[in-house]
């Protein structure tokens, strides 16, 4: 009789130890898709000098909240590179910390480096800034550039204090040459340096950049400045619909007029693949000494439109805009395969306007509300874990009181 009842105790407690593995493990033991903690994945890498050093009295910027998913799909969520099943090698000579390798038709990534790694724009956030230009000032409306506009720190297109130029001509300055007394002049423009850094912020969470968060309208470093290769990916995307900026991109020179007792300024595209690459349709150079070369660009061919962007990269042994032109080689030929694409340009909205960081890197009551909505559950899968084994040890002690209280009778 005490036999039957010890196997009648290791039956039950076998049953309710499977039991409990079936439903503890998935919640105890299931990663979530970012949860590898790759490199650079909440900040960029330590500034080299002081420019990102904030203003006496104010704190340092906390970094950006990481998604509890990674934006554009699971895949986009690893570290390395991200190929399609079965794709050829990459080519060779790159020197970049993160690239992303999309479909401007269909918003496909086709292929991808820590795609979603923060790192610094440099001028690739003019991208951005040219997003709320279009979206906020009309193309023949008059901008008139103040004394401190025409004094940026340089590269610098040349506008006068006190000229009349209109928004496309001006836009013409900021997307060809990247004339950072341009982008302060629409900074202006847009109601003031912080004000027009809160309206790109605004954009960016508008449009779902959710690892991006400018400090300068230029790209000039600054505290707290942050992006990724996919959200610069997202951003050129979605600018290269208006018609406005994908015209600016793609021309190769032009002549702001005479202004303010100032000649005409002839300006040349400073993107070397323009006219050199086939079927290129314009793009964006950057470069600072904490972002490194950063670079997008975008091609056409057989009816296929693709982009490149490229953060942190170095122009030895390889120039940057020779691993661009590469890449896309890599893409159409991608392209031609109909390989599965590794994940997609996401439009969904990170958060309302009024939850992005403002010009001092700071959230609203909404953002900190909108954050940590996706923190998980503060009982968290370990105390969920607890419940459960503290339930059935309960169960198991039920049940064999009752076995005793049989074997008893």
């Amino acid at each position: 009789m005490h036999n039957a009842f010890s196997r009648s105790r290791r039956a039950v407690t076998t049953a309710l130890a499977a039991g409990l593995l079936a439903v503890a493990t998935p919640a105890a033991f299931a990663m979530p898709a970012q949860a590898q903690q790759c490199a650079g994945q909440s900040a960029p890498p330590p500034p080299v000098d002081t420019s990102e050093h904030p203003k006496p009295g104010l704190p340092a910027p906390a970094a950006l909240p990481v998604p509890a998913q990674p934006v554009g799909g699971p895949r986009l969520g690893g570290c390395g590179t991200i190929l399609p099943d079965g794709a050829p090698a990459l080519p060779d000579g790159d020197t970049s910390a993160s690239w992303v390798l999309q479909d401007l038709d269909t918003g496909s990534v086709l292929a991808a480096k820590d795609p979603h790694a923060r790192e610094r724009p440099a001028s690739l956030i003019k991208t951005l800034l040219a997003l709320v230009v279009v979206s906020e000032l009309k193309p023949d409306q008059i901008v008139v550039p103040t004394k401190e506009d025409a004094e940026q720190e340089c590269t610098c297109v040349g506008i006068a204090a006190g000229g009349q130029y209109t928004v496309d001509q001006l836009l013409h300055g900021l997307l060809m040459h990247s004339g950072n007394d341009v982008a302060h002049a629409f900074a202006t423009a847009l109601g003031g340096v912080d004000g027009a850094v809160t309206k790109m912020n605004q954009m960016a969470a508008r449009i779902g950049a959710t690892d991006t968060r400018a400090a300068t309208p230029s790209g000039l470093d600054g505290p707290g400045m942050s992006t990724s290769a996919y959200d610069l990916s997202l951003v050129f995307h979605y600018a290269m619909k208006k018609p406005e900026f994908a015209q600016a991109v793609a021309t190769k020179s032009y002549t702001i007029p005479a202004a303010a007792g100032k000649p005409a300024i002839p300006v040349f595209n400073d993107n070397k693949l323009l006219g050199a690459y086939p079927g290129f349709l314009g793009g964006k150079t950057g470069f600072t000494d904490d972002a490194r070369h950063t670079y997008v660009g975008g091609a056409e061919r057989d009816g296929h439109r693709l982009a490149i962007v490229i953060m942190r990269a170095e122009q030895r042994p390889t120039r940057v805009v020779d691993q661009a032109a590469k890449l896309l080689d890599y893409g159409f030929g991608l392209e031609s395969t109909q390989a599965a694409p590794v994940g997609k340009i996401d439009y969904q909205p990170s958060a309302t306007a009024s939850d992005a960081p403002d010009a001092q890197g700071n959230v609203s009551p909404a953002g900190e509300t909108s954050a940590s909505a996706e923190k998980p559950d503060a009982f968290g899968v370990t105390g969920w874990v607890l419940t459960l084994i503290v339930a059935a040890v309960i169960v198991a002690g039920l049940v064999i009181g009752y076995q005793r209280k049989r074997v008893r009778s």
